[in-house]
């Protein structure tokens, strides 16, 4: 790929050789026609006298002959070609060099932009390029994008206190209903009381889906490592199998993340959760964690083709189960691997279920 730093430097050095060549043509052909009507000029027989049929000097002097001076001006024609040339060289392959460094001290200010949008995340969004100089089109990009982080700044810190007031709001309505519900009706309304309780809890896991999938599509504020073998081993322990006569088997090695603990937790409760949820009486889930790659498979109905697009998409449900959530698992699973840079596929397995892979950045084990 030709940067924008090596195309400068060949339309300088371009630039330069070309008008070398073109002031070298334009010199030596006027030195060459003045030469020649200077030389026209010398040998030319005044009126009266017979021409002068060379110029070297006679007698037996013992000196050699001069050359006549039509040849000594093309040899001095040659030279200067030569000499011309050579130095046209030099020079270009200094122009090279200078083009070079000039080239990169236009573009240090387009590196420092571009350093600085690399550098950028949700915890960083307080940076600034702060470019210093003379006011051109660099500083004017410069400041633009320090208007532009402004703003961003200011939206995701209110999106941000938006999540928290939202999840303040939504929760404390909800627990004093499955208060209310659990202590204000009498035993005798059972079943419109389990009901109750039962929609009461898929409000509120609804509501944390919700919340969860927000804070990780927004991001990390702060990244810390995480000895991800233990979320998952943690995760494995509080999961529940029994009623659906799942077995549920695992291969852990260690393996460190940066990120958020919680997030980590949540993404490996929705792969294991899910994996359970789909899968059959008498059925299986694998859980993997090796070299950096969790892996959650499992047997289940099978995924039909058409559907199998729809697997990372919020609110849709392949399958309707007992005690079915959202249809929000895998989205946020998929968010939060995003936040902490892993990326996530799927594939159906020969007979039924799903092979789960969420592989994460090289981290230290």
């Amino acid at each position: 790929m030709t940067t924008v730093r090596v195309r400068l430097t060949l339309i300088y050095s371009g630039l330069f050789l070309l008008t070398s060549v073109v002031l070298l043509v334009i010199v030596n052909t006027l030195l060459r026609q003045a030469l020649h009507a200077r030389i026209e000029r010398l040998v030319a027989p005044l009126p009266g006298q017979a021409p002068v049929a060379s110029a070297a000097p006679a007698g037996g002097n013992g000196l050699e002959p001069l050359p006549p001076l039509s040849e000594l001006a093309r040899d001095l024609i040659h030279y200067q070609w030569d000499v011309s040339a050579l130095a046209i060289g030099v020079l270009t392959l200094v122009s090279v060099v200078v083009g070079w460094l000039i080239a990169g001290r236009i573009l240090r200010p387009l590196h420092r932009i571009t350093a600085t949008a690399q550098r950028l995340s949700l915890s960083t969004l307080h940076e600034r390029i702060a470019l210093t100089g003379p006011r051109d089109e660099l500083k004017e990009l410069a400041d633009t994008f320090d208007a532009m982080l402004d703003r961003l700044e200011r939206s995701v810190e209110g999106q941000r206190r938006f999540i928290a007031n939202a999840s303040h709001e939504l929760r404390t309505p909800l627990a004093v209903q499955r208060t209310a519900i659990e202590v204000g009706l009498p035993e005798d309304v059972g079943e419109i009381r389990d009901t109750l309780l039962v929609h009461n809890h898929r409000i509120e896991g609804l509501i944390d889906a919700l919340l969860v999938l927000s804070q990780a599509e927004h991001g990390l504020q702060k990244r810390d490592p995480v000895p991800f073998h233990e979320v998952v081993r943690l995760v494995l322990a509080e999961t529940d199998t029994v009623t659906d006569a799942v077995t549920v088997t695992a291969r852990v090695e260690p393996f460190l993340v940066h990120g958020d603990p919680v997030l980590l937790n949540r993404l490996v409760t929705n792969l294991v959760d899910n994996a359970v949820r789909y899968n059959h009486p008498g059925g299986s889930v694998e859980v993997t964690l090796a070299g950096g790659v969790l892996t959650v498979r499992n047997t289940g109905p099978e995924v039909p083709a058409e559907r199998f697009g729809d697997l990372f998409a919020p609110f849709r449900r392949l399958h309707t189960t007992r005690g079915q959530g959202a249809g929000l698992g895998l989205s946020i699973v998929a968010s939060i691997a995003a936040a902490h840079g892993a990326a996530v596929a799927a594939r159906p397995n020969p007979g039924g279920g799903l092979d789960v892979a969420v592989t994460f950045p090289a981290g230290v084990t």
